[in-house]
């Protein structure tokens, strides 16, 4: 077992970078694995508020496993793509939030909000972390081999979301408070921009072509989209739900395809995923989802969407061919994040 001491405050995933590398033994912070398969070794470093699960499982051949964080649970739900059912519950430290997935799909990162530490499943060496420290105003920079913090970046207030260029030569962080979003050498953890944006900014995506950053402002509704050369904003989305209150339509999870055509923004407590075509900027439908959608991801085949909605406590299932939600999974209270593995 590794500490290190991330210092306070945070919610919200660091990012792995890169990932290949020799396997290792993990020990994580799971006090149950409730099915067959024994759980793995783990290993944990303490920090913060904010801390980071990460957790392996093994994943059925031909269909996706989807990863489900329940904020007011203290759990992860493990779904089947394939029966679409809750095929296992694992018990995490307190207040899960965002997940994710290693690049190689091998690892799995929970963020848990309230217990001061970050649990790392470590099966490649020379992996980064990068770190939101919400309440201190800084970016974590997280060596797991040698399990110890390289640098803290300063940025702006109540940083949020990060995101990692396709090519790993740039971080971008949110500031929710600060309205900025911030653009980070990963080699030389040197500032290079600051970028206004819509009030509050959550979730920072790149194209997969790493030329744009999509960033969606929760308390204005919209979605910038920043060109990362010029380092500025060169396209808005805003949101009109009819029946729906402009201040209960709020962006924050969000997610693009592979090839770039289309993008998916979760809308809140407007209970809605939009769906934009990402040549024209507009809002091609609105998909009717759980109550307080927060965070999406899309399966490896891009057919469907899994959304977490926090307040009804179930995760959507979205037919994107079929354009309509086709089941609703009951998880656990108060789902926030999610993570698929092939």
């Amino acid at each position: 077992m590794r500490e290190v001491n991330l210092g306070d405050g945070g919610t919200v995933p660091a990012l792995p970078l890169p990932a290949c590398g020799e396997r290792g033994g993990v020990r994580a912070r799971l006090r149950a694995l409730k099915r067959a398969e024994p759980a793995p070794d783990a290993r944990s470093l303490h920090g913060g508020l904010i801390a980071l699960a990460s957790l392996l499982f093994v994943t059925p051949a031909l269909a996706d496993t989807l990863y489900v964080s329940n904020e007011q649970d203290n759990t992860i739900s493990v779904i089947d793509s394939a029966s679409l059912s809750v095929t296992a519950t694992i018990e995490v430290g307190r207040r899960p939030r965002g997940i994710m997935l290693s690049p190689d799909r091998r690892l799995v990162y929970v963020a848990v909000g309230d217990d001061d530490r970050i649990d790392i499943v470590d099966r490649a060496a020379g992996r980064r972390l990068f770190v939101s420290n919400e309440n201190e105003n800084r970016v974590s920079v997280v060596d797991i081999a040698a399990g110890k913090i390289v640098i803290e970046i300063r940025v702006g207030s109540e940083p949020e979301g990060v995101a990692v260029s396709p090519d790993g030569n740039l971080v971008v962080n949110t500031s929710e408070s600060s309205s900025m979003v911030h653009v980070i050498d990963a080699a030389s953890y040197r500032m290079l921009a600051s970028v206004l944006v819509d009030a509050r900014p959550r979730s920072a995506q790149f194209t997969s072509d790493g030329k744009s950053i999509w960033v969606s402002s929760e308390l204005r509704g919209t979605v910038s989209v920043i060109d990362v050369a010029a380092r500025k904003i060169t396209g808005k989305v805003a949101f009109a739900v009819p029946g729906i209150a402009r201040e209960n339509i709020q962006a924050v999870g969000l997610v693009l395809t592979r090839d770039g055509t289309r993008a998916f923004v979760a809308l809140g407590p407007a209970n809605r995923v939009a769906e934009i075509d990402t040549r024209t900027l507009k809002v091609t439908r609105y998909y009717l989802v759980g109550q307080r959608v927060w965070q999406l991801a899309l399966s490896s085949d891009e057919k469907r969407l899994y959304t977490a909605n926090g307040n009804s406590g179930d995760v959507s299932v979205i037919d994107l061919e079929a354009r309509e939600v086709v089941k609703s999974i009951r998880v656990g209270r108060s789902p926030w994040g999610l993570a698929v593995a092939p």
